[in-house]
């Protein structure tokens, strides 16, 4: 059983969820936004440290996975997007976490079967999957959503790590 923390970075508004995984089953803990205030970039950065610290305190996960940055026609854009996953990577560092990174596309593949998901599906699926009775925010929901991409992800993983070994076992003997 493990608690895993999802990030959709943003530089205005970043997105979050919790949920705890137990075998298959996923069980929703909590979501929500950080919304920056501050109109500086440096100002928005430490909310995003100080946003995710306060989720961490509360929530205790035991995994970090948070949206890779994807390379835009605005360079700008990019580069503030990589300052607020900095940011709110620091904090899980600072908080002993192991930090998981996903593509996009494989977020919006894990939760709704295609790379190519509008936000809508999105949160469709999120609110489907963890059996919500609406449909959360669409930054959170994004960020509910890198947590089953974590979960999906990391059980495959295992499954194909102990298929190997059986088989690595059984050419050897």
């Amino acid at each position: 059983m493990s608690i895993i923390l999802g990030i959709d970075p943003g530089s205005r508004i970043t997105g979050y969820g919790v949920i705890r995984q137990n075998g298959r089953h996923l069980q929703y803990l909590g979501s929500g936004c950080i919304r920056m205030s501050e109109k500086e970039l440096p100002g928005r950065l430490k909310q995003i440290y100080e946003g995710v610290s306060e989720i961490i305190t509360q929530f205790q996960p035991d995994v970090f996975a948070i949206e890779q940055v994807f390379m835009s026609k605005n360079a700008d854009s990019a580069l503030k997007l990589g300052q607020a996953r900095g940011s709110a990577i620091v904090a899980a560092v600072n908080a002993d976490l192991p930090v998981y990174e996903y593509a996009a596309r494989l977020i919006k593949q894990a939760v709704t079967g295609t790379g190519g998901a509008d936000k809508a599906q999105v949160q469709h699926m999120v609110m489907t999957m963890l059996k919500l009775p609406a449909k959360p925010q669409a930054d959170a929901a994004d960020g509910l959503g890198v947590a089953i991409c974590h979960a999906n992800t990391n059980k495959t993983l295992i499954a194909l790590a102990g298929k190997a070994t059986s088989a690595r076992r059984g050419r050897y003997r």
